[in-house]
């Protein structure tokens, strides 16, 4: 026999029983009980940092000249150090990029043709080599902006890690300067042999260098004394007689005796080897134009590239002629199988 129910009575026995129901639903998908799998989390370290660590598979061992020692870095690190030390960190980043891999290039080549650096180093941290500074040498050195100086070059060279430069299947010699006098150099006029990569080309950026000219005042006894010539009239105190691809002093007549731009660059402290004087009583006035050698890559130059929208490989391409973008490993197999050897070694020694 059916029973009638009353309506409400079947409203009011559905309503209870969901209020019981859909809570049960909340909470059984955020139980453990049964779960098949769970999302986890997976977030990366600082990017730059743990690429450097991630792509320094060689060590370098620089030797610190203040400190006489030895001290070892990951290549990577060591880049970053260099790139700090000899670049403004407030460059173009396509600029710093281009240093980081003129940097590395300079170490790979000097790895794989060994060294004469100190205490069984592979380089030295002078400008012998490169310029290399600790980051505790750059915390003194840049104080509170030192985060965000650092982060940049270190982004400069985790985006080109393991990339070098070369030449015929060779790593280049990298040379780079500061600042040109709107030329760069051949090598040969600096260095007598020539290079095919390192020829002259026009450097127009540089010219907004705050190094593109300078004045140095010396006495004239003092020049006489560097140079070894005696200036029985000042008024005919030396004439140029060459000049370089580049424009700067290929070659200079004083007092008789004949001397290369460089010779003279380097015997009186010059800034460049574009150089002219005046003199005025018992002084010289010498103005010169640029910094530098003038061969390679110049730094200002590179960072007005950048600043006109070239990236480092086209910043690259132009300093050093039909050169290609190499990995470094590939040229340092020997050694990375080495530290691999020696350090698979340690772990296994038994103690």
């Amino acid at each position: 026999m059916m029973k009638n129910w009353n309506p409400l009575f079947i409203l009011l026995a559905i309503l209870t029983t969901s209020a019981m129901i859909i809570p049960a639903l909340l909470v059984i998908p955020f139980s453990d009980q049964g779960t098949s799998g769970k999302m986890t989390e997976k977030i990366s370290a600082n990017k730059s940092q743990s690429q450097l660590e991630k792509q320094s598979s060689v060590e370098v061992a620089v030797y610190r000249s203040q400190l006489h020692k030895t001290e070892k870095e990951p290549l990577e690190k060591y880049v970053a150090g260099v790139v700090a030390s000899e670049m403004p960190a407030d460059f173009e980043m396509e600029a710093l990029k281009a240093q980081a891999l003129t940097a590395r290039t300079f170490i790979v080549k000097k790895l794989m043709k060994g060294s004469d650096a100190p205490d069984g180093a592979d380089v030295t941290d002078t400008v012998k080599d490169q310029v290399y500074k600790s980051p505790e040498e750059l915390k003194q050195i840049w104080g509170k902006d030192y985060q965000w100086k650092m982060k940049k070059i270190e982004e400069a060279v985790g985006q080109t890690a393991g990339k070098i430069l070369t030449y015929n299947g060779e790593p280049i010699l990298a040379s780079f300067f500061s600042t040109s006098n709107g030329y760069t150099e051949n090598s040969e006029d600096y260095w007598k042999q020539p290079i095919p990569y390192l020829k002259s080309v026009k450097s127009p950026w540089d010219k907004k260098s705050p190094q593109y000219y300078s004045k140095t005042i010396i006495p004239v006894k003092e020049f006489e004394k560097k140079l070894g010539v005696h200036l029985k009239n000042k008024k005919d105190a030396g004439t140029v007689i060459q000049r370089t691809a580049g424009n700067r002093v290929g070659k200079v007549l004083i007092a008789g005796k004949e001397f290369t731009g460089r010779e003279i660059r380097e015997k009186l402290g010059l800034k460049s080897a574009d150089f002219s004087w005046v003199i005025k009583g018992d002084h010289m006035t010498i103005t010169t134009k640029g910094y530098g050698h003038g061969v390679g890559m110049s730094q200002y130059g590179a960072n007005g590239m950048a600043k006109e929208g070239e990236n480092y490989i086209q910043i690259l391409q132009y300093y050093y002629q039909h050169v290609q973008i190499a990995s470094s490993d590939d040229y340092l197999k020997n050694r990375i199988t080495a530290q691999k050897s020696s350090e698979n070694g340690k772990k296994t020694a038994i103690p």
